[in-house]
């Protein structure tokens, strides 16, 4: 118990002096993640006046903030996360698993009938800081945003996804490449030093290829 009350204060002391923490108190973001997407969003240009955005595991809601600042008036930003998030002005909000099919009827629901032409996913597991353990659990979080990006994307939409280099991590990125023309790998000044922790940006999605045309 010693030990770990020791290294949550050793983490609350490097939270609480990170620079990218204090930026976001500074200018109002949620969550230092908000610059994760703010340097993937310059170096790719992910997000435009007008497009409609799904944000998944969205609380506390920095990426949101982002992603609602870009598409502006005439765009339409939905999220969705397991825990409650704050209301957010021009963000609609479902709370609930979005496997469930339920809430998938409601996530969907939100996007007023357009395909979304971007999905966005932060997610990941608590860490146990068991590799044998955490790597199957951030894998599995990626392959489920993807596979509802899969239902929702419309053609030549954008899907953007924390991964963790490690086990099955190749096999996803052939998997993006079956249904994505251009794959690549990301890693924001934002993410911690040492962390395993990639962006993946899979841009113009073509569909899933079928046995008979390949394509």
């Amino acid at each position: 118990m010693t030990r770990k009350k020791s290294s949550s204060k050793a983490w609350l002391r490097q939270h609480h002096s990170d620079p990218y923490v204090q930026r976001a108190q500074r200018e109002g973001y949620r969550s230092r993640a908000c610059y994760k997407l703010l340097e993937l969003q310059e170096r790719e240009c992910l997000i435009r006046p007008g497009m409609t955005v799904l944000d998944l595991g969205a609380a506390p809601g920095g990426w949101s903030q982002v992603a609602v600042k870009l598409v502006g008036h005439a765009g339409c930003v939905a999220a969705s996360d397991l825990l409650p998030m704050e209301p957010i002005p021009g963000v609609a909000f479902v709370q609930g698993d979005f496997t469930d099919p339920e809430v998938f009827e409601q996530v969907a629901g939100l996007l007023d009938q357009n395909a979304a032409d971007l999905v966005i996913s932060d997610m990941a597991p608590n860490m146990s800081g068991m590799s044998a353990i955490d790597q199957p659990r951030s894998m599995y979080l990626v392959e489920l945003a993807l596979e509802l990006a899969q239902q929702v994307l419309r053609p030549g939409g954008c899907f953007v996804s924390k991964v963790f280099q490690g086990e099955g991590f190749e096999q996803l990125l052939q998997h993006c490449r079956a249904g994505f023309a251009r794959v690549r790998t990301r890693k924001p000044a934002a993410s911690r030093p040492g962390s395993r922790e990639l962006y993946l940006v899979a841009r113009d999605w073509r569909g899933i290829p079928t046995p008979e045309t390949g394509h």
